[in-house]
């Protein structure tokens, strides 16, 4: 029998959760140099008690303020005394305004800090010019093709359903019942080629096509070169695709007739088109993006005339670029001896305590949570140094390293490494690099020695750039090859690590020399 009710129990557990201070640690943790800069920009804003701080100044208003306690010290402890008469917030609302304001402000100076120019910050505020989408620019020459009415609907319904990279895979089928069901016109699978045809020719050439091949025969037809390497190219891509998307070389020069000479003219037609005519990006775009360095790190050579090469020291900065000093706003500091005084009283002057105080914990909590930030990168930072010595010296000799080896070292969990280490770059004298590019995992050589995964990865890059183009090496004549340079590799490693190499198998790497 089905017994239906209700039970009332309990049950004790232990959670961990994080306290708002650690989460915005932790979303502090995670940004760039720029994500921080926008960051305390939102904040000031945000909170008025948070301001920026005059570096140039700050010693001074130090001083004076250190002098003005000194002359109002009696006065100053009588009003403390009248004080207490005040409603409290809570029992600990007094707030110790000499370490808000001098111990505990963010003053950038915490770390070796590096700052470039600052010269393109005025161009930087100015808008950026507006450019035509592709879609845009799409529709404004399909404006001017002679359509009729139903053909305009089809072209609108083509363009839509373009992909990133310019092509039209949707269905004829779906373009004629969307355009019946909301529009109540019914074309014909006829018309929707043509339209898809005249689409085809306008700028950039070959958009809306079904497919590779499609896009390649139409900006062949329609380029401005003659003779018959275009008309052999145009009769390989129609006739012989496979052959000639899988490189077989041998059947192509049997079915065209033609010698090595007149294929390498062919090929090189067809690598002058464009696969992708919908994946055109906006030139001052590109330009706009960079990568800003969150460190500096340089190896400084004794000055001493020993020779040993070792006997030096490295230099580690952290960017302070762009992040404005922080400081509580002193001008609250008035507003709360006034409060002190015992000036105001009522629901009102109760209100304003309860914000001003909690507008100073959340200022002090990002404070706070900077300073922390701070700490974290220096310190995960100079550990990647000592663990890559070599590199940071000469620029190469890269060791096996993952996120545990420096999550034990500095005694913090591997998530906060990652975060860390995710999206941050360090400027050398070998150049740029994300910190990521200093983690890989370890393989063992015959010698016994490990090397890091990277390092045999620029090996294999190495063995194919100088492969013999007309046969290059399978997946297990580079495994054979590695094996002799003493890197133990498997077959499958290998295939793994020409994959992250964006390298293709050997038959599509094969070339006509």
């Amino acid at each position: 029998m089905l017994k239906t009710g209700q039970n009332i129990s309990q049950k004790q557990s232990q959670q961990q959760k994080l306290s708002p201070q650690q989460i915005q640690f932790v979303k502090l943790l995670q940004l760039p140099t720029i994500g921080l800069e926008q960051r305390i920009k939102e904040e000031i804003e945000m909170n008025p008690v948070l301001e920026e701080a005059d570096p140039v100044l700050e010693e001074t208003l130090q001083e004076t303020e250190q002098d003005w306690d000194k002359q109002n010290e009696v006065e100053t402890d009588k009003e403390t005394e009248d004080a207490t008469d005040v409603e409290p917030v809570d029992q600990n609302d007094e707030i110790d305004w000499d370490s808000f304001m001098h111990n505990t402000e963010y003053d950038g100076t915490g770390y070796s800090g590096f700052s470039q120019s600052s010269g393109d910050e005025d161009w930087r505020d100015l808008p950026n010019p507006y450019h035509q989408t592709l879609l845009e620019e799409l529709e404004h020459q399909v404006s001017l093709l002679d359509l009729d009415d139903e053909e305009m609907l089809i072209a609108d319904q083509i363009l839509g359903s373009l992909d990133k990279d310019g092509y039209f895979r949707r269905d004829t089928e779906a373009v004629i019942d969307n355009i019946a069901f909301n529009h109540g016109t019914l074309v014909s699978g006829a018309q929707v080629e043509k339209v898809r045809k005249m689409i085809q020719r306008l700028d950039p050439v070959g958009i809306a096509s079904k497919d590779l091949r499609d896009c390649l025969l139409v900006q062949l037809k329609t380029s401005n070169s003659e003779g018959e390497i275009k008309s052999l190219a145009v009769e390989m891509l129609e006739n012989y695709w496979e052959s000639f998307e899988k490189k077989h070389f041998s059947k192509l020069k049997s079915r065209l007739d033609i010698d090595d000479e007149e294929l390498r003219e062919i090929f090189e037609l067809i690598k002058g088109l464009n696969p992708k005519p919908g994946g055109v990006t906006n030139p001052d775009e590109d330009n706009r993006q960079y990568v800003e360095p969150d460190f500096e790190v340089f190896y400084e050579p004794s000055d001493n005339d020993n020779e040993d090469e070792d006997d030096g020291e490295f230099v580690i900065k952290l960017s302070q670029r762009n992040t404005p000093p922080l400081r509580i706003s002193p001008e609250y500091k008035m507003m709360w001896d006034n409060f002190k005084k015992g000036e105001e009283k009522g629901k009102k002057d109760k209100q304003a305590r309860n914000f001003i105080k909690d507008k100073i914990e959340s200022a002090q909590w990002f404070i706070d949570s900077i300073l922390q930030r701070q700490n974290t990168l220096m310190k995960t930072m100079r550990t990647i140094v000592s663990l890559q010595e070599d590199f940071f010296k000469h620029g190469d000799g890269l060791k096996p390293m993952i996120l545990k080896d420096v999550a034990e070292r500095i005694n913090m969990d591997i998530s906060t490494v990652s975060r860390v280490v995710n999206g941050k770059y360090v400027q050398t004298n070998f150049g740029v690099y994300e910190l990521k590019y200093f983690f890989s995992e370890g393989l063992e050589t015959e010698s016994g020695e490990d090397v890091s995964s990277r390092e045999v990865k620029n090996v294999l890059q190495d063995i194919i750039d100088n492969e013999d183009k007309q046969k290059p090496y399978s997946d297990q004549a580079l495994t054979n090859m590695l094996k002799e340079k003493g890197y133990k590799v498997a077959r499958r490693t290998v295939s793994k690590y020409r994959e992250q190499l964006q390298l293709p198998v050997a038959r599509l790497r094969k070339q006509i020399i």
